[in-house]
């Protein structure tokens, strides 16, 4: 190989060549997929910003586009990741940011290349839009935690073999600092995962039940009581996942709905006309938006700014899903199949006009509800007043329940 030796300068054409230099040594049309990926992981060319050794190169975030542009021109990106969606986009970035070196020398590997599937056990079902009202406690018990408590919403639960965990460490702070951040293993005696179906029929997420399950304190991430801050992070990192995919113009469900249009002139009306134009124009600006946090993202930490596509997301899929059902009339109305699915992605443009009205009713509570993201809006991108909180200096264990 011709590559570059560590700590050399590093810009857009040692990256092209290190890319070329694993391909070569690596033929994607005969290598496995994750073998080419660890060794991708190995090159440092996961996430080049990341640190030598863990993925990483320590240049600049800004070339990742450059080293993901050059895999995919020569044909070496995997499909069918999916199902590493929270591990490469909210638990690796949390980890690198707040992993000790042999939590991030132990998780990162397979997390990227695919041998273990993270979810994200946050929500639970008394304090789902307000993540700092959690209940679930985690109690020291010499070198290990024991917790207890109840999360729900949980992607991928059934089929993840590590998830990042906020607990309740101290009930007698106010809510915001008594948490504690932890990497729980879904294999350990006490977690308990129930599939949870949903209005669409399938059964996306579950409920993780924890009774006594044992972490021991080198799986903690952060200081004790700063789960919090380290929450926050992970959260950040979620919205741009959500909101922040790249789509080509006339992508996603506004394309369906123009492509309805322009194939069935009987549906057409004056009123619906006005409909479509107008959500063509705020899905293509809600593209470019997208776009231009896509850039910022890339040169550096996702700010609030994602709270804000991913709010513009969720309305304009459930103002499109609506539309196109107008469009459709009766036909509109029907169900393509009610069959118990476990879906690892959501399928909104594999299924019908049905499914899609459905489904996109969860995209304003999944990922942060609309109604917390307009707050994040309000205090952090425009300055504006807080909201009156009286609980912010209440001891957790007083708040009304």
């Amino acid at each position: 190989m011709t590559t570059a030796p560590a700590g050399a300068t590093i810009d857009a054409a040692g990256l092209r060549q290190r890319v070329a230099d694993v391909v070569a040594a690596h033929d994607p049309a005969t290598t496995d997929p994750a073998e080419l990926l660890a060794a991708r992981f190995d090159a440092g060319l996961a996430w080049v910003h990341f640190p030598e050794g863990e993925g990483g190169l320590g240049a600049p975030r800004a070339l990742q586009s450059v080293v993901d542009a050059e895999f995919e021109r020569l044909g070496a990106t995997p499909a069918g990741r999916e199902k590493l969606i929270i591990g490469l986009g909210m638990a690796a970035p949390t980890i690198l940011a707040f992993g000790t070196p042999e939590q991030r020398r132990r998780y990162l590997k397979p997390l990227y290349v695919g041998e273990e599937v993270w979810c994200q056990l946050f929500s639970e079902p008394g304090a789902g839009s307000d993540l700092a009202a959690l209940g679930t406690r985690a109690v020291r018990d010499g070198e290990e935690w024991v917790v207890d408590g109840q999360k729900v919403w949980t992607s991928l639960a059934h089929r993840a073999r590590w998830a990042i965990l906020v607990t309740r460490t101290d009930p007698d702070v106010p809510k915001h600092q008594g948490m504690t951040y932890f990497i729980c293993d879904m294999r350990a005696p006490g977690v308990e995962v129930r599939p949870l179906r949903q209005l669409t029929g399938e059964a996306e997420f579950n409920e993780v039940y924890l009774t006594d399950v044992r972490i021991p304190d080198s799986q903690r991430l952060g200081a004790v009581g700063e789960g919090w801050r380290v929450a926050q992070t992970t959260l950040m990192n979620e919205r741009v996942s959500i909101g922040g995919t790249a789509e080509p113009r006339e992508g996603g469900l506004i394309g369906i709905a123009a492509g309805i249009w322009r194939s069935r002139p009987e549906a057409r009306t004056p009123g619906l006309h006005d409909a479509l134009m107008r959500l063509w124009v705020e899905a293509e600006a809600a593209r470019l938006t997208k776009e231009r946090l896509r850039q910022q993202l890339a040169i550096g930490q996702p700010g609030p700014e994602g709270s804000a596509a991913k709010l513009a997301f969720a309305r304009l899929n459930q103002e499109i899903a609506g539309l196109e059902v107008e469009l459709l009339g009766a036909e509109g109305l029907t169900y393509d199949d009610w069959t118990l699915r476990r879906p690892e992605r959501v399928g909104m443009e594999a299924r019908g006009a049905g499914y899609r009205y459905l489904r996109s009713r969860g995209n304003s509570i999944e990922g942060g509800t609309s109604e917390i993201l307009r707050n994040i809006i309000a205090e952090r991108v425009l300055g504006l007043p807080g909201d009156i909180r009286v609980d912010k200096d209440v001891a957790w264990k007083d708040l009304p329940k």
